[in-house]
């Protein structure tokens, strides 16, 4: 049945969805039914922008150090931008720019003003080694990158006829964008008019292929997405609100996770205009550091991957800081082990832990499970986000399955992504013509319709929020003349929830020792990507009557070996 909660939540969803309300509902055709979609939605990112920064005005919107710019600071300051790109730098409609940076005040101007230009913002890793970086900006054909120094030096030339301008952090928008802007063009430059199926973003997403992919988005569905997250928000702060719960603070976010990925772009930095919420930046995850800001900048949200909320519950210094203004602390990007969910709440009991569910595919809209929900549930992402998801679990046969029963998670909405960039078979494996997106995630609803994931249909681990294809760490492994075998496999970490490890066998007769291999991974992947632990096999290592290697074998071994440690 039902919660008292689930019952509050649909009450103020209906309110905020009433005809003549701010996010009044109609529909658009596609995939042959009509899907959900906000009527009075802003038709593009540069009106979104325009709008919400006119209504919020010198409301200070980002922190980051010493700076703070209001709304209309940011706006202005990503005008003058987007002129320098159109006309001092020839940026088109439609042309991929890169931004390759860390998280900072000025990452957020430079993206806007992409949008503004009429470019397509196609978020680099910041983690990436130069070589992964030229990869995707290969793989997205991009024509410029607007990159900071540290990113900018990693490329070094990679990318023949793909230039590369450099902005610095820590400095007001004029000062850090001066080398940009040096060109010509500002704020009196035209610029081009652009339609709600133009395109807007490329993120990029480990697949089981070992491949990257560019998942492009259009405007509305980015639009549409963050008015989705808007939606849910004000349904949470109502109910909150109704028992006497909410923020005794001005709306503010700690931005934690990086904003190249889908959670940090969307229903953190992109739902912020429409929330006039505050963005406090932080350029690299601490926990002492993100304690001081909640207490300094009274923030009321936060969001990270699930290590970072049970960090900030458990750190031994946790006492030496006011956080009651915190009334949410969300996790999304990976599972949040059912035990910290209740451990927060009684280490930090001014806030409520939620969860969110969703894709870079999907632009994070997926399921959400709130407050007293979570606390009853810790299991379960929540039911589908609504008004505009359509969540199914899919069966063998492709058909929906029944509240109960396992299958493949589907998600369908107007939010979705248009497909992989250049990848047709990859978009048609993964969108269905009904236009499901097939998640990879094997899952079940409850009889409340609360989905429940159970395992992943995709060979990735998830470390802390960040996706790692095995395929590709074995492809790098195998790029060594040394490896005859190898398999990488992920392994459960009480801080990243999965850790990559690795087994290898080396070709006969040579001397390869673990530091080696380590060395020479650290040339061609991110750290984070490199196996946390590595064991150099004495023989062949375990088939499948298929040939494949056995990892849930190795993985099971090399599992019990730790575990008697």
């Amino acid at each position: 049945m039902p919660s008292e909660m689930d019952r509050s939540l649909k009450q103020r969803l209906d309110a905020i969805l009433a005809p003549g309300g701010p996010l009044e509902l109609t529909t658009i055709e596609r995939f042959g039914t009509q899907l959900p979609l906000f009527r009075n939605a802003p038709p593009n990112l540069p009106a979104y922008f325009a709008h919400y920064c006119a209504q919020h005005g010198e409301t200070i919107f980002l922190v980051d150090g010493d700076i703070r710019l209001s709304f209309a600071d940011t706006l202005a300051a990503a005008r003058v931008l987007a002129g320098a790109l159109v006309a001092g730098h020839g940026v088109q409609k439609g042309d991929r720019i890169g931004i390759a940076a860390r998280n900072s005040a000025n990452w957020a101007v430079a993206y806007m003003a992409v949008l503004l230009a009429g470019g397509c913002a196609t978020l680099l890793n910041g983690f990436s080694t130069g070589e992964e970086l030229a990869d995707a900006i290969a793989l997205a054909q991009c024509s410029l990158v607007l990159a900071d120094p540290q990113r900018a030096a990693r490329l070094d030339d990679r990318n023949p006829g793909v230039k590369v301008l450099v902005f610095t952090h820590g400095s007001l928008p004029a000062e850090g964008f001066a080398a940009v802007m040096a060109a010509g063009g500002g704020a009196e430059t035209p610029l081009p008019t652009i339609g709600p199926e133009d395109h807007a973003s490329i993120l990029f997403t480990s697949g089981s292929t070992g491949r990257s992919k560019g998942a492009l988005s259009d405007h509305r569905s980015v639009v549409q997405a963050t008015l989705n997250f808007a939606a849910q928000s004000l349904m949470v702060y109502g109910h909150m609100t109704s028992r006497g719960e909410a923020p005794r603070h001005p709306s503010a976010s700690l931005v934690a996770v990086p904003l190249f990925h889908v959670t940090g772009e969307v229903p953190v930095f992109l739902q912020s205009f429409a929330l006039g919420r505050r963005l406090v930046m932080l350029s690299k995850w601490d926990a002492l550091e993100a304690m001081r800001l909640i207490e300094a900048e009274k923030v009321t949200y936060f969001v990270g991957v699930p290590l970072m909320s049970i960090e900030l519950a458990t750190h031994p210094e946790r006492g030496r800081f006011d956080l009651s203004s915190c009334t949410n602390f969300a996790a999304g990007g990976a599972p949040r082990p059912a035990d910290h969910v209740q451990r927060i709440r009684t280490s930090l009991p001014a806030g409520f832990p939620i969860i969110g569910y969703g894709l870079t595919e999907t632009n994070a809209v997926g399921c959400g499970n709130f407050n007293e929900n979570y606390l009853a549930k810790p299991g379960s992402t929540g039911p589908a986000s609504l008004p505009l998801v359509d969540l199914a679990i899919l069966g063998p046969d492709g058909g929906k399955l029944p509240h109960g029963e396992t299958g493949e998670v589907a998600i369908r909405s107007i939010c979705n992504f248009t497909g992989y960039w250049n990848d047709p078979e990859a978009t048609r494996a993964a969108l269905r013509e009904d236009g499901y997106f097939l998640t990879g995630d094997l899952g079940y609803l409850d009889e409340d319709g609360y989905l429940f994931i159970v395992d992943r249909k995709k060979d990735i681990i998830i470390r802390g929020g960040e996706n790692i294809s095995c395929i590709e760490v074995e492809q790098a492994i195998y790029a060594h003349p040394d490896i005859a075998e190898c398999s990488v496999f992920g392994l459960p970490d009480d801080r990243f929830g999965e850790i990559p490890a690795a087994v290898w066998l080396a070709k006969p007769g040579h001397g390869l020792t673990g530091v080696d291999l380590r060395e020479f991974l650290a040339e061609h992947l991110a750290p984070f990507k490199i196996p946390a632990r590595m064991w150099q096999a004495e023989g062949p290592l375990p088939r499948l009557g298929t040939a494949k290697v056995n990892k849930r074998a190795l993985r099971e071994k090399y599992l019990a070996l730790i575990e008697g440690e």
